[in-house]
């Protein structure tokens, strides 16, 4: 009886590893594409049955992607866009957040509920009053219009509200009993013992930040505030074709940066699944 038990607690786990050694393969072949498909030849591109491991790396094929147009002004222009939302987004939701989970007033759990709301509402349903609004202020073609819609996020408040409502009370009672204020709280208690899910937070509106095309093609009409995904974008229509080396390359270097800050930040997110609220 404890042999079979055993031997299904074997199975059961090595069909756990099988399963998510398929779903890490499925995940990771078009980036493995991606990246060999950038240093590539135009004629290795075109080739079937396909091939990922050129006969000759082309890493020229990067800087033509990067040549092609204004890819620094892009680059800088999606850095100011995202690290700015971020920023304000960290203002606005972790005040938000704490007086959803903390503070007593009348009318909360209406206030929250019209909040959990607005994540039902797609984004493609209120770009035209957003854009109409813009537009009669003058505010096309700014970094205002970019940056003001994402400057708060109901979805953050959730997630940071969830992680206050797991700090114990009798801390905060504590604090009070020093004279510390509602301000001093958050930034002394709320703010550091939740940091692992802030860092997940900011993470995911890089992400969302960073990949937008929708908003920014909505939004520009010319090179002055335009991001780096409209830039790779027009890749495309360079040269009277699709150069698939060279746009491949200008991908690379998009998703580069969200590499670079996931790894930074993994850490945090692996105690953000496993944060418990103790201290």
């Amino acid at each position: 009886m404890q042999l079979t038990y055993r031997l299904k607690k074997i199975v059961l786990t090595a069909v756990q590893y099988i399963g998510f050694a398929i779903l890490l393969v499925l995940f990771i072949i078009p980036f493995v594409w991606m990246v060999s498909t950038s240093v590539k030849s135009i004629g290795e591109t075109l080739t079937n049955p396909p091939i990922f491991i050129p006969s000759e790396f082309h890493f020229e094929n990067y800087v033509k992607a990067w040549k092609s147009g204004p890819f620094l002004h892009f680059f800088l222009n999606s850095a100011i866009i995202t690290f700015s939302s971020m920023i304000l987004q960290l203002l606005f939701v972790v005040p938000a957040a704490y007086a959803f989970a903390r503070c007593k007033f009348r009318g909360k759990t209406i206030l929250f509920g019209i909040t959990m709301m607005t994540l039902m509402i797609p984004g493609q349903l209120i770009f035209m009053p957003l854009f109409l609004i813009f537009s009669k202020m003058g505010l096309i073609n700014s970094y205002v219009s970019m940056i003001l819609p994402f400057s708060t996020s109901a979805f953050g408040i959730f997630m940071l509200r969830q992680s206050f409502m797991q700090i114990p009370e009798e801390l905060l009672e504590a604090a009070r009993l020093d004279q510390a204020s509602e301000w001093q709280i958050i930034r002394h208690i709320m703010v550091p013992m939740a940091r692992p899910t802030i860092v997940t937070l900011m993470l995911l509106t890089f992400i969302s930040r960073w990949n937008d095309y929708f908003w920014p093609l909505v939004m520009t009409t010319n090179d002055k505030v335009r991001t780096l995904s409209i830039g790779v974008s027009m890749l495309k229509n360079t040269e009277g074709g699709a150069s698939w080396n060279v746009l491949m390359a200008g991908n690379v270097i998009l998703v580069l940066p969200i590499l670079i800050v996931f790894v930074c930040a993994q850490r945090q997110i692996i105690r953000a699944f496993t944060y418990t609220g103790e201290k």
